[in-house]
């Protein structure tokens, strides 16, 4: 790396789930998020409903960013009220739990009407990048959609001011075909020699993505999922070799089914280069 490097900056990933667990009951978004205390912020699974203003929005505001990005990737309900849990309930209800009746639902999950359309909110489902230093460009990858996958899956890139790209992945699980989106989102990648970082919920092991994205390296190694009780990690901070890494780690905060996860990452300036290119 070169010696004029830039000062060490904190990047998160997190899986927001909409800020609701199984039942539908909500947990403080906002104040979790602020527990990460990062430069970079990396969601998934942020809702926006249509009468009011994205979680993503509202984090920008309460958590202390300035500069955020968003992409919808799907329509999404939310339920209004929690679902009746039992005293000794888990995360979520216990399966098989009908999917007209889930807290969260997706995309061509719905598989016909709402049946209960006052019970649940309206909105879109997708990324975000919030930072605390201005974002000079910002671009989608367009990924497309799986045959058993319930949604379209895009990539969301930005370029801060830095000079450091930061891309934002959802994808869907292996067993979908998932290994075709690597691809295409690592032939739309930057260059090597620039300074890099991917974060998302990958849906994927920590070995088996590294060898999907030949070049890229885990920023941060724990497990993420599930948060009630974590055996794997599916969650990654991957990044370039022009990013040197200074410790990760999985934090216990929210309730979503995900950990959030942190690093550490230093890097040297560099020109603003295009996403896509890859050398």
């Amino acid at each position: 790396m070169d010696s004029s490097a830039s000062a060490p900056v904190v990047v998160a990933t997190w899986n927001l789930h909409a800020g609701v667990n199984g039942y539908g009951r909500r947990f403080d978004v906002v104040g979790a998020c602020r527990a990460l205390e990062a430069d970079i912020l990396i969601l998934q699974e942020v809702f926006a409903p249509l009468n009011g203003p994205s979680q993503a929005e509202e984090i920008c505001a309460g958590a202390g960013f300035e500069h955020r990005m968003e992409l919808p990737m799907s329509r999404a309900w939310r339920i209004r009220r929690e679902i009746p849990a039992p005293p000794d309930a888990g995360w979520e209800p216990t399966r098989p739990y009908p999917r007209s009746r889930r807290a969260l639902r997706v995309g061509s999950y719905l598989h016909g009407p709402i049946r209960d359309e006052a019970g649940y909110e309206p909105g879109t489902w997708g990324m975000a990048i919030l930072a605390r230093q201005p974002i000079v460009s910002s671009e989608a990858i367009e990924l497309g959609k799986l045959k058993r996958d319930y949604t379209f899956r895009s990539a969301l890139a930005v370029t801060l001011e830095s000079g450091l790209c930061v891309v934002a992945a959802h994808m869907a699980h292996f067993t979908h075909g998932s290994p075709r989106h690597h691809r295409k989102l690592y032939r739309a990648l930057p260059r090597h020699d620039t300074p890099a970082v991917i974060g998302g919920d990958m849906n994927f092991f920590g070995p088996p993505i590294e060898l999907a994205m030949p070049g890229w390296r885990r920023a941060a190694v724990a497990r993420t999922w599930p948060s009630w009780c974590p055996v794997a990690q599916l969650d990654h901070l991957l990044v370039t070799r022009q990013v040197a890494t200074l410790g990760g780690e999985a934090l216990k905060v929210g309730d979503s089914d995900h950990f959030p996860l942190r690093a550490r990452i230093d890097f040297a300036p560099h020109r603003l280069a295009p996403v896509h290119g890859r050398a």
